[in-house]
């Protein structure tokens, strides 16, 4: 019983690494280290989750640069 309470949050952590992974990968062909790009999003106010962020990271990588260029 125990064991579906804990894989849900087990794979609530297992997506944010695995999207965490995924924005450092597109931050880094940019030239930045994901702490650095995310503090820079912080900085500028630009409120999006890592979710959305890995998904244009892998699938519109266009548009990632564009976010990555206007935080530099």
């Amino acid at each position: 019983m125990s064991y579906a309470y804990r894989d849900r949050r087990n794979k609530k952590r297992t997506f944010r690494a695995l999207w965490i992974t995924r924005i450092n990968a597109g931050a880094r062909q940019e030239g930045l280290s994901y702490s650095v790009f995310m503090g820079k999003l912080k900085a500028n106010n630009i409120e999006l989750n890592r979710k959305v962020l890995a998904d244009l990271a892998m699938n519109n990588p266009e548009a990632f640069k564009a976010i990555v260029n206007q935080v530099k």
